[in-house]
């Protein structure tokens, strides 16, 4: 009797089993030929990004940005990025008075601005910005085409649709499960939003410009900061100095009143000092004469 009963449930399973396979198969069939209608259905659509590049010489650097600036809002884009930079080459001050100096400075001036335009504008607005410059030294453009990234993208993004929908019917709440389904979905998030980047790129082109104007020379007058020059005049000078010695003597003869008995004393030391060398001088010549008178005897 047991062995019927499990004979009869050996059964059941490989037979559930193998519907269990065909239901899975019928449903890959059905979803190659779903990925199949989805790669003919799916055109290849130009996705053309465009950029370019400019160097240009103008008049004045803050009025072409401002025209810039005008011109890329008139056309629809955006200032993405921009700066101006001043270069000092070369300064001198000359003085022009007691206090004050003429500063002469010659600098070189650049700007930079990367903007977005529409793409069917860039052209036109390409020749607008050379119209402007005085003379253009490098213009350039490269066009890069991600139709083929971009159905990749749209494709592998229905894989993913198609992928989640089948964990979502054979699933259960299982956590291994759910952490396929999560991560399915943000790689499908991230395919779309890498062909939404590839929209905006296609609908808005990046121009990057550099412009500049010649070497300019600038004078103004500055304070003059050499203190020397505010010195008094030579005779205003010469007259405090000889006051300022006549200061200091006295300075130094109060000083020497203080000292008195210093110097008292000095003066003593120094007159025995000299006595006991005028002794010894008399002595040795004394004693030089007496060894002359023997000589003679």
């Amino acid at each position: 009797m047991k062995r019927n009963i499990i004979a009869i449930a050996i059964v059941l399973t490989i037979f559930g089993c193998q519907n269990e396979n065909k239901k899975y198969a019928s449903a890959d069939a059905v979803d190659a030929e779903a990925l199949k209608k989805e790669i003919s259905d799916s055109t290849l659509a130009d996705k053309i990004i465009k950029t370019a590049d400019m160097r240009f010489r103008v008049k004045d650097v803050q009025n072409t940005k401002e025209q810039l600036s005008k011109t890329i809002k008139a056309e629809g884009g955006t200032v993405a990025e921009f700066s101006i930079e001043s270069t000092i080459l070369e300064t001198d001050k000359v003085k022009q008075s007691t206090d004050s100096l003429k500063e002469i400075t010659s600098y070189r001036t650049q700007g930079y601005l990367v903007a977005k335009v529409p793409s069917d504008k860039l052209d036109d607005f390409t020749n607008t910005i050379a119209k402007m410059a005085v003379f253009v030294d490098n213009q350039s453009m490269k066009m890069d085409d991600q139709s083929i990234a971009y159905l990749a993208n749209k494709l592998k993004a229905q894989n993913r649709v198609d992928a989640i929908e089948k964990i979502n019917k054979v699933a259960s709440k299982k956590s291994a499960n759910v952490e396929s389904s999560l991560y399915i979905k943000d790689d499908y998030v991230d395919k779309r939003i890498e062909n939404m980047q590839i929209d905006s790129r296609v609908k808005f082109s990046t121009i990057t410009l550099n412009f500049y104007q010649d070497n300019t020379v600038k004078t103004m007058v500055v304070g003059n900061d050499n203190l020397y020059d505010y010195r008094p005049p030579f005779i205003n000078r010469l007259w405090l100095g000889i006051v300022n010695g006549w200061t200091i003597f006295k300075e130094i003869i109060i000083a020497v009143s203080n000292l008195w008995m210093l110097v008292l004393v000095g003066i003593v030391v120094f007159f025995v000092i000299k006595h006991f060398i005028r002794k010894h001088r008399l002595a040795t010549e004394e004693a030089t004469r007496n060894m002359i008178d023997r000589a003679r005897q």
